[in-house]
């Protein structure tokens, strides 16, 4: 067998009796994929990890707690070997051979009669790379090549064009915090096969420099007190693109639903007939304090969170936040969007019970290459943003938990 090459094949195994022999390591990194591919799955084994015993306790599989025997593979379709007696493995291979069972030994692959290949998944797309030769096989060359294949399917960087005709729609696509290293895998894709592309300038804009010459990129502009974009006419623009067929993408800045108005955009699109795919985004409430050393919660300092837009003043109108109740809090405040109005927050806070010498962090540009951290407290913090000219976008940190990384760098 080991002059001829391996005939590569998927196996459809629903509802298919599978047995695997032994419970260790192999056991737990294969069982996933056969459970998710829903084989009826017999486990013999008189030991298990604990992973393998909780899918068995979860009755994902059949565990019969005993060694092999002769007749565990006359009804299989298809065998795992991978126990850690190499005369129950050969025996176990002979009668797979027998029943004409096709058969995976972990230690001893010239002598089994399948191999399993190095599998990764991408949108619907199962990546299978398998050595062909029996001899020099190196499963960390193969693995390499399915991690490099699977990795540029989900980052756009191998594209593979899609010959099917594709349903127009628009991409409701969370960029991150800033560093594009930190929009989703989903999300890069779906840039990567987009038409257009209606951008925020939170959103990670290196990634529209990858984009091929033919995406067209409309900057929503959407700067704080600045030029901008009405938001129905994103609304617009968005529908506008999709009925023409387009693959559409709103790129936003962070998660679509933080503080975004992603949703306005969900409803306006859904009364326009057009599908809508929302792809979460990680929020800079949280990424952006941890990128500066600052966790939000941390066991003995804070048990809760709480993320605060402060584009409008404690004292406007307009406001929603309870400001009185958040004072009395004793967790982590997270303050997005309220650079400007900081000092006022700082003493409604301090007057409604919270002490003056609360550490504050302002972290400006986030996991970006402009990002820099500015430390003060509830008192000083009007003066520290005045005195080291931070601007937006910068994510305020109050609380205890300031302290208790490493501090800024010197």
């Amino acid at each position: 067998m080991a002059e001829h090459p391996a005939y590569p094949v998927g196996l459809r195994l629903s509802g298919r009796h599978v047995v695997v022999l032994g419970g260790g390591q192999v056991a737990q990194r294969r069982l996933p994929a056969l459970i998710a591919a829903g084989a009826d799955i017999v486990l013999v084994s008189p030991e298990a990890t604990p992973s393998v015993e909780a899918m068995a306790e979860a009755g994902e599989i059949t565990w019969q707690q005993r060694s092999y025997t002769e007749g565990d593979l006359a009804e299989a379709w298809y065998a795992l070997i991978a126990t850690n007696d190499p005369g129950a493995n050969a025996q176990a291979s002979a009668e797979a051979e027998r029943h004409r069972v096709w058969c995976v030994r972990s230690d001893d692959a010239d002598r089994a009669t399948a191999w399993t290949p190095a599998t990764g998944h991408s949108e619907g797309v199962t990546v299978a790379v398998l050595t062909t030769e029996a001899r020099g096989r190196d499963p960390r060359h193969t693995a390499a090549i399915r991690d490099a294949v699977v990795a540029g399917l989900r980052d756009g960087t191998l594209v593979a064009p899609h010959h099917r005709t594709r349903t127009p729609g628009v991409a409701l696509v969370g960029g991150g915090p800033g560093d594009p290293d930190l929009i989703t895998v989903r999300g890069r894709r779906l840039l990567a096969e987009a038409d257009v592309v209606i951008a925020d300038r939170l959103g990670p804009r290196d990634l529209l420099a990858e984009l091929p010459p033919h995406v067209e990129v409309i900057d929503a502009a959407k700067i704080p007190y600045g030029r901008y974009m009405a938001q129905e006419a994103i609304n617009n623009a968005l529908i506008e693109h999709a009925k023409q067929g387009k693959s559409v993408v709103r790129l936003k800045g962070g998660d679509p639903f933080v503080f975004g108005r992603g949703m306005e955009e969900v409803r306006a699109l859904a009364e326009a007939g057009i599908p809508c795919t929302v792809v979460p985004g990680i929020s800079s409430s949280i990424s952006v304090p941890g990128a500066a050393g600052i966790p939000v919660t941390h066991r003995g300092v804070a048990h809760e969170f709480t993320v605060v837009s402060g584009h409008v003043a404690p004292d406007d109108e307009r406001s929603l936040v309870d400001w009185p109740s958040l004072a009395r809090l004793t967790g982590t405040l997270v303050i997005l969007m309220g650079v400007d109005k900081i000092g006022k927050i700082a003493e409604t806070l301090v007057a409604h019970g919270r002490s003056p010498k609360t550490p504050v962090a302002l972290v400006q540009e986030g996991t970006t290459a402009a990002q820099r951290r500015v430390d003060a407290t509830l008192a000083t913090v009007a003066d520290a943003v005045r005195d080291e000219d931070v601007r937006p976008p910068a994510v305020i940190v109050i609380g205890e938990v300031v302290r208790v990384g490493p501090g800024p760098a010197a």
